[in-house]
């Protein structure tokens, strides 16, 4: 079997007292577009900068594309593309010359009008960033992650400032990288982005994993669906692990149709809440496997 792309194992990062990471265990598998969710301060921004070599971890083990991080040399670098999540608005370079000047770092790179119009920015690829919107910059920052052909992909919040059809463009371009089999980090938090591009979703809060799933997978650990439906006495709801018992129950009960009925399911975005407003929530059993699993 192929090397992971990435593998954390009991990976610590403390300033003082606070302890940023907190013992993390990942595993991501070569070709994975991977997730990592969890709300401001949890450690994800730490986590991404420790794999990119840019930050030193306190302890643990790191290898990424088989190599320690933070010994990284400029082979490994030209290995993996990079997008932060903000830039500098001032360059004296228009975004064709920045993303001329960045292909000359690679040995392979993509051509650099491709690049242009994959992010779409044929129509301002002689403008300077500082003349662009915060969405375009964005796009900019995309192509200059991409220009490398990189096998690994750090894409940092990438969506912020983009309007809906412009994050639905960027979706179908990741989608397009995957295809080709590039490995792809993504951190966001935009809990449909993460459903719709990741294979698998690790949270995480206060430096600790606290679920690791694929996105059905996740959905699936909310235990109650909402049962909506209109009577005599108004709009009813009730949440329950088993609606199909209530709708026979409602049947029962009910001459001809019942109005307004609706069953559904939590979102990812219920499941992602509820587990963070648990804080330190308890490893399921699942996960406790994935890290036995990583470790062996």
């Amino acid at each position: 079997m192929a090397a992971a792309a990435i593998e954390i194992s009991q990976l610590h990062k403390h300033y003082g007292a606070k302890r940023a990471v907190d013992g993390l265990d990942l595993t991501i598998e070569k070709g994975e577009c991977f997730a990592l969710l969890g709300p401001n301060g949890a450690g994800k921004s730490t986590t991404v900068e420790i794999l990119e070599g840019f930050r030193k971890r306190t302890s643990g083990d790191v290898s990424v594309l088989g190599t320690d991080p933070h010994s990284g040399d400029r082979s490994w670098r030209e290995r993996i593309g990079i997008m932060l999540q903000s830039t500098s608005e001032r360059s004296f370079l228009t975004a064709r010359e920045a993303l001329t000047h960045a292909s000359r770092l690679y040995p392979h790179p993509r051509d650099v009008e491709a690049t242009i119009a994959a992010v779409g920015l044929e129509d301002k690829a002689d403008s300077k960033p500082q003349t662009l919107s915060g969405g375009q910059r964005r796009r900019l920052d995309v192509a200059l992650a991409i220009i490398g052909r990189p096998e690994l992909m750090f894409l940092d919040e990438p969506t912020t400032g983009f309007d809906p059809e412009a994050r639905r463009q960027f979706w179908a371009l990741i989608e397009t990288l995957r295809g080709d089999g590039t490995t792809i980090l993504l951190t966001t938090h935009y809990l449909e982005e993460a459903e719709h591009l990741a294979d698998r979703i690790a949270i995480i809060a206060d430096g600790q994993r606290i679920a690791l799933d694929t996105p059905a997978g996740l959905r699936s650990r909310a235990a109650d669906a909402i049962v909506t439906w209109s009577d005599a006495g108004g709009r009813q709801r009730t949440a329950t692990p088993k609606p199909t018992e209530v709708l026979r129950a409602l049947l029962a009960r009910t001459e001809g149709e019942v109005q307004d009925l609706a069953v559904t399911r939590p979102s990812l975005e219920d499941v992602y809440l509820g587990m963070i407003s648990k804080g330190h929530a308890t490893a399921s059993a699942d996960d406790v496997a994935d890290v036995e699993e990583g470790q062996e």
